[in-house]
């Protein structure tokens, strides 16, 4: 599911602080900050849409995220890969390493990270097999 540009911050800011108020949301804003009516109606709008939950304490409920910031940023990533690239990583792979001016050198140690992170799931992935 997609998130609006002032949901996804306010979920940016419940990843970084792991739960809060309405207040203390509204308090990671810069200034001029959203009047606390409008935290409060993203954060609603947030927890109907099931990115976050609370608990009460009292009058005051905490919220938290139901989502990991993990989770909903490869949901991103693999949209943007379909919608952008037709399903293409080397397209856009491509295209990010044109875009931020990467040089050779970069591009050799993100294939070799890759290839090790590949590696670790191979190996996790037969052992899981085995058992």
């Amino acid at each position: 599911m997609q998130l609006t540009k002032a949901e996804e911050q306010v979920m940016q800011y419940l990843w970084k602080i792991g739960e809060g108020s309405v207040q203390e949301v509204r308090d990671c804003f810069q200034e001029p900050k959203p009047s606390r009516t409008t935290v409060s109606t993203m954060i609603r709008i947030l927890e109907t849409k099931g990115f976050i939950d609370h608990k009460a304490n009292g009058r005051v409920f905490t919220y938290y995220p139901a989502v990991k910031k993990e989770d909903y940023s490869k949901h991103q990533l693999f949209g943007m890969l379909k919608n952008y690239f037709n399903n293409s990583f080397a397209s856009m792979a491509s295209f990010f390493a044109k875009e931020s001016d990467m040089s050779i050198r970069e591009m050799e140690m993100l294939l070799e990270d890759t290839k090790k992170e590949l590696k670790k799931r191979d190996e996790t992935h037969s052992e899981k097999q085995t058992e």
